[in-house]
Order: structure tokens, then sequence, then C-alpha cells
């Protein structure tokens, strides 16, 4: 059972792939990546990777991120590693929403000990991290939107996150 969460943000799906392709800015918006130590240059293509790292210093836990597929604009399936709990597969969707954007996140461990947990008991422990990973995305697309010239600044999203039903 995957947890399924999304977000509608006031911004296009651009700007929120923009925020997406740049695996320099991972860290800022993924809960749990603490520091990013380096990005393949062919981020966002399948195959390449985000180095990153879990924890806070000086227990930190080097790892990385691979794409699985990208779909520009689209969406974007990603293999997440954070041993010891494991490895998660990730799908990122992104779907215009009138002028703006709905953001989903699918996700669910898929080896190591975070297989091991209750489908439904994971979920409940996935969602809460994913509904303020999609907060921070927001933030950082819809001020990326906001920035460009042109465009008047939007009131701030304080629409609920959503939870979706599995």
């Amino acid at each position: 059972m995957a947890a399924t969460t999304y977000r509608d943000m006031d911004c296009t799906p651009g700007d929120v792939w923009d925020v997406l392709a740049d695996g320099w800015l991972y860290g800022l918006w993924v809960v749990g990546a603490s520091r990013i130590r380096d990005v393949d240059a062919s981020w966002p293509a399948p195959d390449s990777r985000i180095h990153h790292s879990v924890g806070s210093w000086p227990l930190l836990i080097n790892d990385t991120t691979s794409v699985l597929v990208c779909e520009p604009a689209r969406s974007l399936r990603l293999r997440a590693r954070a041993w010891p709990s494991g490895e998660a597969e990730v799908l990122i969707e992104i779907e215009p929403l009138g002028s703006g954007a709905r953001v989903r996140i699918v996700e669910d461990a898929v080896s190591g000990p975070g297989k091991l947990v209750p489908p439904p008991l994971r979920s409940a422990l996935l969602r809460p991290r994913n509904v303020e990973a999609l907060r921070r995305l927001s933030y950082l697309a819809e001020r990326r939107a906001a920035d460009r010239p042109g465009r008047l600044r939007p009131a701030t999203n304080t629409a609920p996150d959503q939870i979706a039903a599995d």
C-alpha cells in the first residue's frame, strides 16, 4: 500500500519541473536529505543520480537517489536509497490544474527493513513526510514563478495539504 499525497500549487507544471530538474535543490524540499554531495550532470535523465546524505552531523549516512523514468514537466520516478532503513520507489506526478498545478507523490518501500513494516503503518509513516515535502516544493516553485518578470506575486498558498485515499 503506497502512501499517496498531493498538493495544489499556484504555479505552472513547468515551474514545478524547474525545481525537480535542479538536483542541487533536492535537499531543500526532500525531508530527511541533510546535504547534497554531488549531482550527475545528466540529472534528471534515467540512471542519473543525486548523491546525498541523510541524518545530522556527525551521524550522517551517504547514499543516492536515482532516476528510473523521466517525463519532463509530467513525472519523475525515483529510487531513493536511505540505508539502513532500505530503499523506496517514489513517483512524482505533475498535472495542470487551471492556471496552476497539482503535484502528487506516491511512495512505498521496495527493499530493506522498511519493507517489513506492515503496509498500512508504512503509509501512515510516509504521509506526513510527503505532506511536508510537497509544502517545501510548493514554496520553491511558487516563489520562482512569482519572481519571473511580468508576473504578479500570488498570495501565499494556504491551501490545505491533501492526502489521497489509497
